[in-house]
């Protein structure tokens, strides 16, 4: 039975749960337990870097979940994938490296009272594992050494960051048409004011991705006191009634080879199954809104209004262009010659479109000038096609897709059973107040006048979807509605904050309210969802938590 008992049992090998796994295991004295649903990376696909279109939609490494019908998207649901694989959605994300802004970090100051989560005190945890290829040679290439970038960013960890492999003329002048319409240049969208035009910097070496699975778990897999297993679906928490009253997670129950095995934590279990599984699990195990709970003829052994509600996503809003001149991904790639020559450059020289993450180029700017700070992102690609996975079209085309950096919209995720095979019910419930409405008209119309400014004139950009056709506001609004897909990061759906906060779920340390031994460490404890992409503020989250887990054990073994 002792086989069976673990110090930390951390649930999900994703983006967290790998550098949890890393950093916990470090003290040889404590047994560290790994669960991962689904199976090893080793997927040739996960590795490649424009192979997350083979990964996406694929029940190798996808959950496959889906959204309800929206009607924010008129009665549209939409795929929402979130990786099922060691590395997680690491494994099958567009790999950009991106902190977010300095407000975020001091809204959940005020979320949670507690300054350890302010700017100044999260880019510690950001550099501790970051390894910047601009810090390579000691001096910055593109700043001649200066110290603002060494102060912002760390070298020698385990998060591998790389610029893009490749460039796109088309791109270019984008990047130029953008400054023409009064955004400005940046060199770092890293530095506390993403606000700028520039490529994207991606998790990626040599050419390859850079998941969470060979950052932090190849290193330590030889550990002894670290355990990993795989195709191990946990089914719920186990949660026990200490002596003196008070409820205790005392490990959790897992299906794997076909058969439900117990494995009993002696000090925490730590939810790190992403921003839709871990409220998933907390619902199954008795943790949640007690009706629905009722309704699905669960337990109800603490009653949580919060966990699955509070769900924060980025509609992206995508925007074609056809193009006439310029080379575009469309073009080169939809021949056998152009393929053939693609796979080539790749195979002798790790570059070229075969290294491309699924967007190239980013842009931070406001919606409209009375915006205090940056409120939209572009992510601007030499290619269109209808969705991900879906063949390129036959004519060369641009596509800038902008998102809503801060929507006011909140959706939920709810159990549908009480039986952890069933996936839950996702409701984004995007576009459904009157701000993120507004901020979506003005976000194509914005788009618009970066296409009509002379730097993209050569190339006699056609906008084809959704089409000049539409001008007012409330076809702009429908036209949203029909064309906008989530851009895959979903936050908050265990959001920290104070105990007198009805609808918070884990404190500032993620310890989970009334639940001993148990805290959440993933996207769904922000209480607010950054002002960029979700992965890299994640990592941070795991750095700050295996520091405060690794305090409190210290201690408890004080007291």
């Amino acid at each position: 039975m002792e086989d069976l008992k673990f110090d930390y049992i951390i649930v999900g090998a994703g983006t967290a749960g790998c550098l949890l796994a890393n950093r916990l295991s470090t003290d040889v004295n404590k047994r560290v337990l790994l669960l991962e649903a689904g199976k090893r990376d080793n997927y040739p696909w996960i590795h490649i870097p424009v192979g997350y279109l083979y990964c996406i939609g694929n029940p190798r490494t996808d959950w496959l979940y889906s959204t309800e019908a929206d009607p924010g998207l008129n009665g549209r649901a939409l795929r929402y994938p979130r990786g099922k694989t060691l590395g997680g959605c690491s494994s099958i994300n567009g790999m950009i490296y991106m902190r977010g802004q300095a407000r975020d970090y001091e809204g959940w100051v005020a979320e949670t009272d507690d300054n350890a989560w302010s700017w100044e005190n999260v880019v510690p945890d950001f550099k501790a594992h970051e390894d910047h290829y601009r810090m390579d040679g000691g001096v910055d290439p593109v700043t001649g050494g200066n110290s603002r970038f060494s102060d912002m960013h760390g070298h020698g960890g385990e998060w591998r960051i790389e610029k893009q492999r490749l460039r796109w003329e088309i791109l270019e002048a984008f990047a130029d048409a953008a400054v023409q319409a009064g955004v400005r240049r940046t060199e770092d969208f890293n530095s506390g004011d993403n606000e700028g035009v520039g490529y994207f910097e991606v998790n990626q070496r040599s050419g390859l991705r850079w998941n969470a699975s060979k950052a932090f778990l190849r290193p330590v897999r030889e550990r002894p006191n670290l355990q990993i297993l795989t195709e191990a679906l946990v089914e719920h928490l186990i949660i026990e009634r200490a002596a003196d009253g008070n409820l205790f997670c005392a490990g959790v129950a897992v299906r794997s080879n076909g058969q439900t095995v117990e494995y009993r934590s002696r000090s925490e279990v730590v939810l790190s199954a992403g921003a839709i599984g871990s409220p998933h699990i907390l619902q199954l195990s008795g943790i949640g809104p007690g009706a629905l709970l009722n309704k699905h003829g669960v337990q109800v052994l603490r009653d949580m209004p919060g966990v699955g509600e509070n769900l924060q996503d980025h509609l992206q809003i995508r925007t074609v262009y056809k193009v006439s001149g310029a080379r575009t991904l469309n073009t080169l790639a939809n021949s056998v010659f152009g393929k053939a020559r693609i796979g080539l450059e790749y195979a002798l020289r790790r570059t070229g479109p075969m290294s491309m993450s699924p967007s190239q180029l980013g842009a931070f700017t406001k919606s409209n000038p009375s915006r205090p700070h940056a409120n939209l992102e572009y992510h601007v690609q030499p290619l269109s096609l209808d969705a991900f996975g879906e063949p390129l079209h036959g004519f060369p085309a641009l596509t800038a897709s902008v998102c809503n950096l801060n929507p006011t919209s909140r959706g939920s995720v709810h159990i549908r059973s009480g039986r952890a095979v069933d996936a839950p019910a996702i409701m984004p419930n995007y576009l459904s107040t009157d701000e993120d409405r507004m901020v979506a008209v003005e976000s194509i119309r914005q788009v618009r006048r970066i296409a009509s400014q002379p730097a993209l004139a050569k190339y006699r950009p056609e906008e084809w979807k959704p089409g000049n056709q539409f001008q007012s506001d409330a076809d702009l609004l429908k036209l949203a509605g029909d064309i906008a897909s989530t851009i895959f990061h979903p936050t908050g759906t265990a959001k920290m904050g104070k105990q007198s906060d009805a609808m918070a779920v884990v404190d500032s340390r993620l310890r989970v309210f009334g639940i001993n031994g148990l805290r959440v460490v993933d996207a769904s404890v922000m209480p607010r969802i950054v002002s960029g992409n979700t992965n890299s503020p994640t990592l941070m989250i795991a750095e700050k938590a295996a520091r405060f887990i690794a305090e409190d054990a210290r201690n408890a073994a004080r007291t």
